[in-house]
């Protein structure tokens, strides 16, 4: 079983690059098929959301040709709208819920199998559906399919009951090729809903408002082809910037736009941290023990909900008691338990954690519950003293790019281990130092 042992107390240091934004790719490279003709994206992330959805793309008839690790040339003109999308890849991810969308734009039907991803809550399609069928499309839910069609596709005035990134990403696609004019209101403002409506823009959509509660269109009759290079992905570099909180570290975080960062930055000021920033940086320092906060969740520009189990995990280090309260899911404090393993003293109720913080973690046998909560679990990893193992990774290679590799770039101690042998002979286990694997039943 594969799976990632780290040796914690190592300060983080260096420079980390940061890929292009899973969130984003996901809905540009559904967005990617509207069109015949042949569109190229660049600064792709390498990662299993992204080659899920790619790999759909061909399943049901669309050209991907992999120009390099990070770039794609796509195009859409083979895919027949009678084309049902279920396959073992579009179960897999959340973000294949996009397909309705484009696919609804373009050929005004689509069936799609109803997604899969983490479990952190109820992520229910209803304003989806709301929006289809104000734009005057049917959609019937059955046998863990949407299946939506329409003789044609109106512009319709759609208000938003809340605000939700899927169901805004969703209907901007479906409505970008209806009739007339549409307006979008409590749309949702994220960066990766700016950057889907930049990339249609480039094919000849006509969408302005993206990034702010109201959205407008003008449908277009076709879109064409285009070349567009992915935003940076704002959660990754968060989880690097809070990483080196943890760790008091000295960490420069590249390729990333620091407008995006600003909710993330200043709870990182808040607690102690030092940061510095330029157009496409940010450094953060720690370099003693931090102070307590408050934390809420909250839709963009608010603090992110995929940032609450990375924050939490610095906030039970740091001198004080801290209350994170999340207001987006209402399951994503599975987490907790693996972290009073190491030692963290935090009571959940209801949606709201209650932190009271320690000196230090201990190394503890962990498992994974979701993407974001993984990515959390390695970073309290790394602070702890002694050894960790984090079993089921795949939730965490879901989302983050070579993230062994570009932890031990900046110092730290992690391996990505396949089995126990692997183990007894990692670098570990022939380190110099007393860097020696312990045995433990596993």
């Amino acid at each position: 079983m594969e799976h990632y042992i780290v040796k914690g107390g190592n300060s983080l240091s260096g420079e980390v690059e940061i890929a292009g934004a899973k969130n984003a790719a996901l809905a540009i490279l559904a967005a990617s098929i509207m069109t015949n003709e042949t569109v190229t994206v660049e600064n792709v992330p390498d990662v299993s959301d992204i080659r899920a959805i790619l790999k759909t793309i061909e399943v049901i008839g669309g050209y991907v040709e992999k120009l390099d690790r990070h770039t794609f040339r796509i195009n859409g003109s083979g895919i027949s709208k009678d084309t049902p999308v279920d396959n073992e890849y579009v179960r897999k991810i959340r973000g294949s819920y996009y397909l309705i969308g484009s696919l609804l734009g373009k050929y005004k039907k689509a069936d799609v199998a109803l997604p899969g991803g983490c479990n952190i809550g109820l992520r229910p399609i209803d304003q989806h559906i709301k929006g289809f069928r104000a734009l005057g499309a049917s959609v019937r839910l059955a046998s863990g399919r949407v299946a939506a069609r329409a003789d044609r596709l109106v512009g319709s005035h759609i208000y938003m009951d809340v605000v939700s990134v899927g169901a805004t990403i969703n209907i901007i696609m479906a409505a970008v090729m209806a009739e007339g004019n549409t307006t979008i209101e409590n749309a949702a403002k994220e960066p990766h809903v700016v950057d889907l409506a930049n990339f249609l823009n480039s094919m000849g959509a006509r969408i302005k408002g993206a990034g702010t509660d109201v959205i407008r269109i003008k449908g277009v009759s076709t879109l064409h082809g285009t070349n567009y290079s992915i935003i940076p992905d704002q959660i990754e570099a968060g989880t690097f910037m809070f990483a080196a909180a943890a760790t008091r570290g000295d960490v420069t975080i590249k390729n990333v736009i620091p407008k995006h960062l600003e909710s993330i930055t200043a709870k990182l000021l808040e607690i102690g941290c030092q940061i510095e920033e330029s157009d496409d940086m940010v450094r953060v320092v720690a370099t003693r023990r931090l102070s307590r906060t408050n934390v809420k969740t909250l839709p963009y520009p608010g603090f992110p909900t995929d940032m609450q189990p990375q924050i939490t995990c610095v906030l039970g280090l740091c001198r004080g008691i801290s209350i994170v309260t999340e207001s987006i899911f209402e399951n994503r404090f599975k987490y907790v338990d693996e972290l009073t393993k190491m030692g963290a003293n935090i009571t959940v109720e209801g949606n709201t954690a209650i932190i009271d913080g320690v000196e230090q973690y201990t190394g503890a046998h962990l498992s994974s519950p979701d993407l974001r909560a993984g990515a959390a679990l390695v970073i309290a990893a790394l602070a702890a003293d002694d050894y960790s193992e984090i079993f089921d990774i795949k939730f965490i290679e879901r989302g983050y790019e070579d993230f062994p590799e570009k932890l031990r770039k900046i110092g730290a101690h992690i391996e990505k281990i396949d089995t126990d042998e692997d183990k007894r002979n990692s670098c570990y286990a022939s380190d110099n130092s007393d860097l020696h694997i312990p045995n433990r039943d596993i």
